[in-house]
């Protein structure tokens, strides 16, 4: 797949889901729904975090998100266990568009490079092959949005 290709395709991702939840009411966005241990808010620093780690942890790079999103978006972390405040509704939305930018200024022309991070958990030996996973990853949590928003409206 054509790099140019693979940037539109997670800005196409972002920006479909960032138009799904801006509309939800602000009271909503911290509401846990039935059946979910996450609320949107959650998913929105997710998506971020975990990107910051599949592609610029494994490709050896810098993280791009501010260290303390791990604690509240990372791994296994949930609402019901925050200490302090989260990063801000605004904030994240405007860091997911902000992010497709860096992501494609950052691995243009670099996606058949080696990852620095040869033992991770996607088995990933190139930056292509951990942007290919970020993508999946991607469309999981989007379908977890959608099916949130169902159970919220």
């Amino acid at each position: 797949m054509r790099d140019a290709y693979l940037f539109a395709l997670m800005e196409k991702n972002r920006n479909t889901i960032i138009s799904k939840v801006e509309q939800l009411p602000e009271d909503k966005r911290t509401l846990v729904p039935q059946g979910f241990n996450n609320n949107i808010h959650w998913q929105l620093g997710h998506l971020l975090t975990v990107t910051s780690g599949i592609l610029f942890r494994f490709a050896g790079k810098d993280a791009v998100v501010p260290e303390n999103y791990q604690s509240f978006f990372g791994n296994g972390t949930k609402p019901a266990d925050w200490n302090g405040e989260p990063p801000a509704w605004d904030t994240l939305v405007q860091e997911l568009t902000a992010q497709c930018k860096l992501v494609a200024d950052t691995f243009e022309g670099k996606l058949d490079e080696p990852l620095a991070v040869k033992e991770n958990f996607a088995k990933a030996e190139t930056v292509r092959e951990a942007f290919i996973v970020n993508l999946g990853h991607e469309n999981y949590h989007y379908g977890m949005i959608n099916a949130m928003l169902r159970v919220l409206a």
